[in-house]
């Protein structure tokens, strides 16, 4: 099994769903939480690089030095060693942002079970082989990528936002929405502070416990997306590595 690596940014944004297909397989990834003090290890003796969601946003360098280390160190994993990086929400504008794209302030914030659209190009990779061109997936962010990066390609767009998944190079992907996002995640998004000031600016009252209803009755259908893209990438990563 490859040595997977995860970065984390915040107690909330676990690798939910993920941690579970890779628990299944007999993987244990080591798991870097930044927000504890975590330090970068040597990447070499890692296969696989996995960037979950968080609460900040990637311009907020000042506020969370780490981002700098960060970045650097997904530049060289994926332009440098193009070695296979999966990232989410945050972890995909990362990617973004550390290969030259534009990342900014979303035109509309998604809180929601959106539908997400594969692009021509989406629906021809392997990715997402055995997917459904149209699908449901979980938004919730206020940030998007704005603009790609010389050579990368857009696999998906969402409603709101025209990025909603991106690969570069032989084995590194972006998502905006959320394949890890398990029911409990839900719940604990829609607590925090930053997620009640925006919901309250864009939605009526209550519009998170649509949000978790709508999750919770699709939840069957998630899980199985969840898990046959995190096949997918598996499979598109180990035949990267053994090139």
């Amino acid at each position: 099994m490859p040595r997977v690596i995860i970065f984390q940014h915040s107690p909330s944004c676990s690798a939910g769903t993920i941690a579970g297909h890779l628990k299944a397989d007999g993987a244990e990834p080591t798991i870097i939480k930044f927000y504890a003090g975590d330090q970068i290890p040597d990447l070499d003796q890692f296969n696989i690089m996995i960037v979950l969601g968080g609460t900040m946003d990637v311009w907020e360098e000042d506020a969370y030095p780490w981002l700098r280390a960060e970045k650097a160190a997904i530049r060289r994993w994926v332009k440098d060693l193009d070695r296979p990086y999966f990232g989410v929400c945050l972890g995909h504008q990362l990617l973004a942002d550390s290969l030259g794209g534009e990342v900014g302030p979303a035109t509309a914030c998604e809180f929601d079970l959106a539908e997400i659209s594969l692009s021509d190009e989406g629906m021809c990779h392997r990715l997402f082989e055995g997917v459904e061109p149209l699908f449901r997936g979980v938004q919730w962010h206020c940030a998007e990528v704005k603009r790609l990066p010389d050579g990368a390609t857009c696999l998906a767009s969402s409603p709101q936002c025209r990025v909603a998944a991106m690969s570069y190079g032989s084995a590194a992907f972006g998502l905006q929405y959320h394949i890890e996002a398990s029911e409990q995640s839900i719940h604990e998004w829609a607590d925090s502070d930053a997620s009640r000031a925006a919901l309250a600016r864009q939605y009526p009252p209550n519009y998170a416990v649509g949000v978790q209803r709508r999750v919770s009755e699709s939840f069957a259908d998630i899980l199985k997306n969840s898990r046959r893209i995190y096949d997918n990438f598996m499979h598109v990563a180990i035949a990267r590595l053994q090139d």
